[in-house]
């Protein structure tokens, strides 16, 4: 679920929060960052979960316009209860391995705050998108796949409301959000109509050696930090190391201490990575100032010999 590069910037949120608070305790960093990690599953699970209330408030919905007394958004489609029996969100709702992971994780946040799953639930059957869904007679699976890949992408991905909750639950979410709903996108996209409990529970990390890389690349970067400076400052000499961004200076540090420590991952990987994470996390003109000073150290390590690089390389 988690790529290399999600992985770099939640080491780069963490120094960055470490270098604002000017806590130099490294064991707190580490704990900081594995639950940094954590929480973005928890995230994951959340937006899963959301779908599952909406399901059942629209049950309810049915419910209770079947009586005659109570009229309700669904009375004016040919089936009612259409939207309720989605494929692919049965799939979810009734998915057992998923429901146990909530409850072993106490998440009861849009049963708590139901006004969400309220105000998700009116916006969609509001919409032109569960209209044509609904008026449509056609019924199979991919049609139940494709409503439900343009009801998240359009209406409950981009909702401010949800995403202002979540901020203010976990304010390391806000760069999460876009990270989990891209992934549920493409979940939604390769889901079949046979698949297995466990494919909405997919791995957080590809595997243990992700976490090592995480705690690795933290902690050279954090221990070498005085060293890391000198690197820099050598190659800006017209610079006030206190004109250069905070984050451009974490992002410096963090790309020298991966290109000198992580043999297995070629120094161009590692270059193009960080440059990007510039591009999305820094000043317009961070890329450019950043690759001029790996450039110069790249050639001044290779001809120094200092560059040990073996292996295909991790992403």
């Amino acid at each position: 679920m988690l790529t290399r590069r999600h992985i770099r910037v939640k080491v780069m949120q963490c120094i960055y929060a470490l270098t604002q608070s000017k806590d130099d305790s490294l064991e707190k960093q580490e704990k900081f960052l594995k639950v940094s990690i954590e929480n973005m599953y928890t995230l994951y699970l959340l937006n899963l979960s959301l779908l599952i209330e909406v399901q059942q408030m629209a049950a309810k919905q049915v419910k209770l316009s079947s009586k005659k007394y109570m009229a309700s958004a669904t009375d004016a489609y040919p089936n009612k209860e259409k939207f309720v029996q989605n494929r692919v969100l049965a799939q979810i709702v009734g998915n057992t391995r998923l429901k146990n992971e909530f409850d072993n994780r106490k998440l009861k946040n849009w049963y708590l705050n139901d006004e969400y799953v309220k105000l998700i639930y009116k916006e969609i059957v509001e919409s032109d998108i569960y209209a044509k869904y609904m008026t449509s007679a056609s019924s199979t699976y991919e049609l139940d796949k494709q409503f439900m890949l343009q009801l998240f992408k359009e209406i409950i991905a981009p909702n401010e409301k949800i995403y202002e909750y979540l901020e203010d639950d976990k304010l390391t979410w806000v760069d999460d959000i876009p990270i989990v709903n891209t992934y549920i996108v493409k979940q939604l996209k390769k889901v079949k109509e046979d698949q297995d409990d466990g494919f909405f529970l997919p791995r957080l990390l590809k595997d243990d050696a992700d976490m090592d890389f995480a705690k690795k690349l933290l902690t050279k970067t954090l221990l070498n930090d005085a060293k890391l400076e000198k690197e820099i400052e050598g190659k800006t000499p017209n610079w006030d190391k206190d004109r250069i961004a905070d984050i451009d200076s974490i992002l410096l540090k963090m790309a020298i201490c991966e290109v000198l420590n992580f043999p297995s991952i070629p120094e161009k990987v590692t270059m193009n990575e960080f440059l990007e994470i510039a591009k999305e996390y820094s000043t317009p003109k961070s890329s450019i100032f950043i690759n001029g000073i790996l450039d110069k150290l790249l050639k001044e390590y290779k001809a120094d010999g200092k560059l040990n690089k073996t292996g295909r390389g991790l992403l």
